[in-house]
């Protein structure tokens, strides 16, 4: 089986757990076809990853959903075999994880088949915190603030070793390399 590793990545986390991903399958002497950031339209590089059999389709979390351009190749993935990963700020709830992994779902066409998906918290830029600082500067009582200036300190490990072996394991087991 060919494979395709598609990711969209605004801070670098999401690369980060592509490039695990293109190393695990290569380990594993996997034919991989296209490996990097989401090709322009109409370029040799999509037409190499929309080559693949299987393609797996990763993105960073913008307000809930997948990156534009990631959301417009995902339309295009009729008959493939899919494996969604990504990453968001915030973190530690498996369920957030599946509803957004369910939200990338819904930009494949219904004769994709979606294989799986996994996701990890990702680090966030330094100005979310001064924005959540901002927040409880104007009300210092604020717990919804501080909770997420504690979620935004928490994500600067992230995505860590653990979470690049726990989602490359979750796409070796859902597409069987």
């Amino acid at each position: 089986m060919r494979y395709a590793i598609v990711w969209a990545s605004k801070g670098g986390n999401t690369r980060q757990v592509g490039e695990a991903l293109a190393d695990a399958l290569r380990a594993a002497g996997c034919d991989c076809t296209y490996a990097g950031e989401v090709p322009a339209e109409g370029s040799m590089e999509e037409a190499a990853a929309l080559a693949a059999e299987c393609v797996l389709a990763g993105s960073w979390t913008d307000k809930g959903d997948c990156d534009a351009a990631l959301a417009t190749l995902l339309g295009k993935l009729g008959g493939k075999r899919v494996f969604l990963f990504g990453t968001a700020g915030f973190g530690g709830d498996p369920a957030y994880f599946e509803r957004l992994l369910g939200i990338f779902a819904q930009h494949l066409p219904a004769t994709a088949e979606l294989a799986g998906g996994a996701m990890c918290q990702g680090k966030m830029g330094a100005g979310v915190r001064r924005r959540y600082e901002g927040m409880l500067a104007e009300n210092p009582d604020d717990a919804r603030a501080q909770a997420m200036i504690a979620n935004f300190d928490a994500a600067l490990a992230h995505p860590t070793t653990e979470d690049l072996a726990r989602i490359v394991a979750s796409a070796r087991e859902s597409l069987g390399w």
